[in-house]
């Protein structure tokens, strides 16, 4: 009985090492290991709104988004008012600044900004617009700006209050009715 444990063992410790010699795989088997390679390895995708790696520019060369102040204080405006308030931001860096986009925190806020490269050395600007419709109290609107900057991402902001008109509204006794 030993013998022949020993015997089975034997040949389980010589077919372990057959099997995983890699020359002794069947052409089925070598097409089936390719093909889950390839399924594993993501796929590069042409993506024109992606610039590769290998032209960007580097930290030291970017170019650099310098606001002559970063928030505005719009004090206290009635509802119902508009501000409008320009940013204006000079590029610090060392080539042309491009703005990429710029997105409000809130459908009340509207920004425009200079579409065309600013050089280094030169001017640029952002408007933003804010509609106090429909808004009552302390507000603080932003916008973010992408950019081929460094960072690559800037935030600007507005801040103030918003005066309600003098409507009544529900009190503690309930509604208020006007005759």
């Amino acid at each position: 009985m030993k013998k022949n444990f020993l015997l089975a063992l034997a040949l389980g410790a010589a077919m372990t090492v057959t099997s995983c010699d890699q020359n002794n795989t069947t052409e089925a088997e070598a097409t089936a290991a390719e093909t889950t390679a390839t399924a594993e390895q993501p796929q590069q995708i042409d993506n024109p709104n992606v610039v590769p790696t290998s032209q960007t520019t580097s930290t030291e060369n970017a170019a650099v988004m310098t606001f002559e102040e970063s928030e505005y204080d719009f004090g206290t405006i009635k509802q119902g008012e508009v501000v409008e308030h320009t940013f204006t931001f000079t590029n610090t860096g060392k080539t042309p600044l491009v703005i990429e986009s710029a997105s409000a925190s809130c459908g009340c806020t509207a920004p425009d900004w200079t579409k065309a490269p600013v050089a280094p050395g030169e001017k640029g600007e952002v408007k933003v617009r804010f509609d106090s419709n429909n808004k009552a109290g302390q507000q603080a609107p932003t916008v973010t700006i992408r950019a081929n900057t460094e960072p690559n991402i800037v935030r600007i902001a507005m801040k103030g209050n918003v005066a309600t008109s003098n409507i009544p509204t529900a009190g503690a006794d309930g509604p208020v009715r006007l005759n």
